[in-house]
């Protein structure tokens, strides 16, 4: 009997994790870590539903934590399979993976040393030499073509549009005769887009559907982008203040970068210095210029004629802690682009510890701020957040630019779904908020006549 188990991203957009069993083969799709509230955090600690020695491959859509953050930890609990992955992904993963382990050695070094951890001593989730170990079991595959993986398993791969290397995952489940075929979202891209290439319509149809809900609830606004970045730098600058982006260091750095080279290069914003503080965002930016496979055919164009994308004026690449203390004492308007995104930590949490009080600088997030992270207080308006055990206040400018999201709102994936050929004979909301899943699939419900599930943290359902 073949079986589908949600381990995560079920009412959360966190901790991306699915089990496959077929004919006594286990194959796990993501491996994400959770983020946010604390009681999701807590699940990274607890061991599997089934043992990690007994699943022989491991497939993932990308390199963001939410989808690998977890790998380290899978094989320190037994796990010694293969892990199938895009040759951009298992690139990425090998920045992602070591530096994760980093900065959770590092925060709880800092936990130690403060006293405001409620654990004594306060451990990392994994070290950084354990997440070294992990990426020996990693393999990149050319995953659009189909791969036999066994007897029981196929897979493929779709541009899913979402950041470098990034795909949807097709998997045929083989057992007694039959088969069955499912398609995991990932997380899905926008249309149009920037850097790399729209997601894929696949042309056949599926059993099954994974389908991602980030945005399930909301539109993107129509702004431009472009126009709205600058006005937002040009008015912080005016004041003498500092633009603080707590940006993902894989893609929404890569965008931004792209973004502010063209507003100088077309005179639409003044060259200011523009700080990227995070060693991991610096590596993936020079991954984004050798991995030309997966750009789009607009930035092969740029380079052909010899125009470095991701370079604008004034650029600064900031990757020792000296480089990163040095910024607290600029006096002149300045960008500083750091990581994590969501603020829940890394080398931006000093930042904002440092900003947030001063009503010249501005805050501008980029990206979805899940339930329970700082930059979800922030965002929504928090007189004080809690940084290293003590409050720090907001007087900073608050702002948003939710149109940069690399996630597609609800009314671009219902466009995306009305281009399938043939509807998944039940498709599943995954990788969003209650709210945001339910609403998603009602709408998907009404318009398309699917039928659609909102799975629960755990469901195991049979093939």
């Amino acid at each position: 009997m073949s079986t589908l188990t949600f381990l995560g991203a079920t009412g959360t957009v966190t901790g991306s994790k699915y089990l496959l069993e077929a004919g006594g083969d286990r194959l796990m799709v993501d491996c994400g870590l959770f983020q946010g509230a604390k009681e999701l955090r807590l699940r990274n600690w607890n061991p599997l539903p089934v043992p990690a020695a007994s699943i022989q491959w491991l497939l993932l859509t990308h390199a963001h934590l939410d989808h690998v953050g977890y790998i380290p930890r899978l094989v320190k609990e037994g796990f010694r399979g293969q892990i199938l992955a895009s040759a951009a992904t298992v690139d990425l993963a090998k920045i992602v993976l070591p530096d994760s382990g980093h900065l959770q050695e590092e925060d709880a070094e800092f936990a130690n040393k403060k006293g405001f951890s409620k654990h004594t001593p306060a451990l990392p989730l994994y070290t950084y030499e354990e997440a070294v170990q992990s990426l020996e079991y990693m393999r990149a595959v050319h995953a659009l073509e189909p791969i036999e993986i066994s007897p029981h398993f196929i897979v493929r791969g779709f541009f899913a549009g979402h950041i470098l290397g990034a795909r949807m995952i097709e998997v045929t489940v083989r057992e007694n005769g039959k088969e069955k075929r499912l398609l995991f979202s990932g997380d899905l891209g926008r249309f149009p887009q920037m850097v790399i290439p729209e997601p894929a319509v696949p042309e056949d149809g599926f059993d099954y559907m994974l389908l991602e809900s980030t945005y399930g609830d909301r539109l993107h606004p129509k702004e431009d982008i472009a126009a709205r970045l600058a006005s937002i730098v040009e008015r912080t600058a005016s004041h003498g203040g500092t633009v603080v982006i707590p940006s993902f260091a894989v893609g929404r750095t890569q965008e931004l970068l792209f973004l502010f080279r063209e507003l100088i290069e077309d005179k639409k914003m003044h060259s200011v210095p523009i700080h990227v503080d995070s060693p991991m965002a610096i590596d993936v930016t020079n991954l984004y210029e050798k991995h030309q496979e997966d750009l789009s055919l607009e930035l092969d164009a740029l380079v052909a004629k010899g125009i470095k994308p991701f370079s604008p004026p004034n650029l600064h690449f900031d990757k020792t802690v000296d480089e990163s203390k040095q910024l607290n004492d600029a006096r002149y308007p300045t960008i500083i682009i750091s990581a994590s995104g969501m603020a829940t930590g890394g080398r931006v949490v000093h930042h904002l510890e440092r900003c947030l009080p001063d009503h010249r600088n501005t805050i501008l997030f980029v990206g979805f701020q899940a339930a329970g992270t700082r930059g979800q207080a922030i965002q929504s308006g928090a007189q004080s957040v809690r940084m290293y055990g003590h409050d720090v206040r907001v007087r900073a400018q608050i702002e948003s630019i939710d149109n940069l999201s690399a996630h597609a709102d609800y009314g671009e994936i219902l466009a995306w779904l009305k281009r399938f050929a043939k509807s998944p004979g039940k498709t599943f909301m995954v990788h969003g908020e209650p709210k945001a899943s339910e609403a998603l699939g009602q709408r998907i419900r009404e318009q398309l006549r699917w039928d659609v599930v909102v799975p629960k943290y755990l469901d195991r359902i049979e093939l």
